[in-house]
């Protein structure tokens, strides 16, 4: 019978392969993540509130903010971001919360997400979001010290 490695192994092992990615994958970013112009992926960030999961917008409703443009599944959805941006908004624009925990910015997946207190987080995958579930608290404080300083590097992980 062959058993699973033990979990801090498993840990241990995603945070070298994360590290690994912000020398080896490193991309010029701004404050928000965008990738083919717009921000986080071009899934609306107002569907994760509303439908409680990823739905990729339409370059028919965008809405800029921060100086990237966002896009939306419906012109009511638009609008909904435009009243109230700050609402929606993914936290530390966008990047990873995980990633931003650990001090510094990782691009993220439409799918890993969780809202936490009426905020949107993202992070870099399925696997780093259950990393990251292990101490929502403690990771959501750790990042919350770290974007201030972190948000002006121009280096992230893809």
């Amino acid at each position: 019978m062959v058993s699973a490695p033990p979990r801090n192994l498993v840990s241990s092992s995603l945070l070298i392969f994360l590290s690994l990615l912000c020398f080896a994958g490193i991309a010029v970013a701004g404050e928000l993540f965008t990738k083919n112009g717009a921000a986080i992926r071009g899934y609306d960030p107002v569907a994760y509130f509303t439908e409680h999961k990823p739905v990729q917008g339409s370059s028919a409703y965008i809405s800029e903010y921060h100086g990237s443009n966002f896009q939306f599944a419906s012109a009511e959805n638009r609008d909904a971001f435009a009243a109230q941006p700050e609402r929606y908004a993914p936290q530390y624009g966008g990047y990873c919360a995980y990633g931003m925990a650990k001090g510094y910015k990782a691009a993220t997946a439409p799918e890993a997400f969780t809202i936490v207190d009426g905020k949107l987080y993202l992070n870099y995958s399925l696997s780093v979001r259950t990393l990251w579930q292990e101490d929502v608290p403690g990771y959501i404080s750790k990042a919350d010290r770290n974007w201030p300083t972190v948000k002006a590097s121009a280096k992230v992980a893809e």
